[in-house]
C-alpha cells in the first residue's frame, strides 16, 4: 500500500527537533559554509603554506577525523542526543581558535585545527540523524531528515555567498572570516544543548538485547562509498572537466555548483516525500539508476563539439543532481529503519564511516581518471554505481523502527 505524508511546516519543524534546533543547524551551517570553501586559501594566504603542505594536512586531518566515529556511535548508544550535536559544534569552535592562534609556517598545528574541524564534521551527520530519528517516526521522520539536508545546504551557500564577498579584504577578512565561523559554532552549540533531548531504551522485545551488536550492513555501506562521489561531482568532477578538457569558461561550471544548491534546497524535501510511497531500498537503488544514467550523460555530452558540450554538461548536471536528492534522501533514512533501538548511534556512525571514506578518497580518484580521459572517468564511475545499485536493491534485510526508545520533550 502506498505512503503518502504531507509537508507541513510546523509540523516538520517539530519532526526536525523544534524551533530551537532548526535555528541552530541554521547557524551551524552559515558558520561552515563562510569557512569550508576558504579553508584551503587559508593555510595559503595567512599562514603561508604551501600548496602540498596545505593539501597534504587538510586530508590527514579529515582522514584522521573518521577515527572519532565508533566513540560517538557508542556515545550516541548510551541516549545523548542534543548533548553529541552540540559537542560536535563546540570541537569545531576548537578548531577554529586553534586555526587563529597558529603562527604563520606552521603546518602541523594547522593540521590539528583541520583535525579538530573535521571531527566536528564527522561527528555532526551522526548525531543530527540520531537525534531526528529519536523525535520523529516512519516517514515522518524521512521528510525531517530531508528538511535537515536542506535547511543545511541553504546554509552552507549562504555562508559562501557571504564570505566571497568577503575576500576582497585579503588576509584580514579571511582571519576576521574564521573568528565569524568560530562565534557562530559557539551559538549553535548553545542552541543545540538548550534543546535537552535525550533517548534511552525502553522494553526491549525478545532477542533484541540491549547490548547487542549494531547491524553490519556490509553491502550497504561498501555501496554507500561509490554512492557518494556524486556529492564532488559538481565540486570537482565538472569544474576539472568543464576547465581543463572542453576549454570551457569557469562560469559553467559555478553556475552548474549555483544550480545544484538551489535543486537541493527547493526540491529535496518535496522529492523525498513524493518517494515515500516506495521502500527505502528500493528508492536508494533507483538513486543509483539516476546516478549511472547522468553519469553516461556527461560522457556523451564531453563528445559532442566545444561550442555545445558545456550547455549538455549542464543539462546533465540537473539529472546528477535529482539522483543526489533521491540518494540523500533515502540512505540514512533506511539506516534508520534497518537499526534496532539499541544500536542506532553504532549504525548511523558506521554509515558515516563510509560516507566520509567515500568523500576522502573521491578527490583523487576522480581526479586521476579523468586525467585518463572522460571515458575512464565516467564510465568507471557508471559501472561502479550500477553495480552498486544493484547490490543495494537485491540485499535482503528487515526494518527494525525505532520503537524501542523512549523520548523526552525538548524543554
Amino acid at each position: 500500500m502506498a505512503t503518502t505524508i504531507k509537508i507541513r511546516p510546523r509540523a516538520l519543524i517539530r519532526a526536525s527537533g523544534g524551533p530551537r534546533y532548526a535555528v541552530a543547524l541554521a547557524v551551524d551551517a552559515l558558520g561552515t559554509g563562510m569557512l569550508r570553501p576558504f579553508l584551503l586559501l587559508y593555510g595559503l594566504t595567512v599562514l603561508r603554506l604551501s600548496a602540498p603542505a596545505t593539501g597534504v594536512a587538510m586530508t590527514v586531518g579529515v582522514v584522521a577525523s573518521l577515527a572519532c566515529m565508533p566513540a560517538v556511535g557508542r556515545w550516541l548508544d548510551r541516549g545523548a542526543r542534543s548533548t553529541v550535536v552540540a559537542a560536535s559544534m563546540l570541537v569545531r569552535v576548537l578548531g577554529v581558535v586553534l586555526l587563529l592562534a597558529t603562527p604563520a609556517g606552521h603546518v602541523r598545528l594547522f593540521a590539528t585545527a583541520a583535525l579538530l574541524l573535521g571531527i566536528g564534521n564527522q561527528a555532526w551527520p551522526a548525531a543530527h540523524a540520531a537525534l531526528v530519528a529519536t523525535v520523529a517516526r516512519g516517514r515522518e521522520r524521512d521528510a525531517a531528515l530531508a528538511g535537515g539536508r536542506a535547511l543545511r545546504n541553504a546554509g552552507l551557500g549562504a555562508g559562501a555567498l557571504l564570505a566571497t564577498a568577503c575576500l576582497a579584504g585579503g588576509t584580514t577578512a579571511l582571519q576576521v572570516l574564521a573568528g565569524v565561523t568560530g562565534l557562530a559554532y559557539l551559538a549553535a552549540a548553545a542552541l543545540a544543548w538548550s534543546v535537552h533531548l535525550h533517548a534511552h531504551p525502553a522494553a526491549t522485545p525478545a532477542g533484541d538485547r540491549a547490548d547487542g551488536p549494531a547491524p553490519r550492513m556490509r553491502v550497504l555501506l561498501a555501496a554507500n562509498v561509490v554512492y557518494v562521489f556524486c556529492l564532488n561531482v559538481p565540486e570537482i568532477a565538472l569544474p576539472l572537466v568543464l576547465v581543463s578538457q572542453l576549454h570551457a569558461s569557469p562560469v559553467w561550471a559555478a553556475a552548474i555548483f549555483v544550480a545544484n544548491t538551489v535543486l537541493v534546497v527547493t526540491l529535496q524535501v518535496p522529492v523525498t516525500v513524493l518517494m515515500a510511497r516506495f521502500s527505502r531500498r528500493a528508492v536508494l537503488a533507483l538513486a543509483g539508476v539516476v546516478l549511472t544514467a547522468s553519469y553516461l550523460g556527461f560522457l556523451a555530452a564531453t563528445s559532442l563539439g566545444h561550442g555545445w558540450s558545456a550547455p549538455a554538461v549542464a543539462a546533465v548536471s540537473v539529472v546528477c543532481t535529482i539522483g543526489e536528492i533521491v540518494y540523500a534522501g533515502s540512505a540514512t533514512a533506511l539506516v534508520t529503519a534497518l537499526a534496532p533501538a539499541h544500536a542506532l548511534g553504532r549504525a548511523l556512525a558506521r554509515f558515516q564511516l563510509s560516507t566520509g571514506f567515500g568523500l576522502a578518497v573521491s578527490p583523487a580518484i576522480i581526479t586521476a581518471l579523468a586525467s585518463t580521459g572522460s571515458a575512464a572517468l565516467w564510465g568507471s564511475l557508471a559501472g561502479a554505481t550500477l553495480l552498486s545499485a544493484g547490490a543495494v536493491a537485491t540485499e535482503k534485510d528487515q526494518e527494525t523502527g525505532l520503537s524501542g526508545f523512549r523520548t523526552l520533550k525538548p524543554s
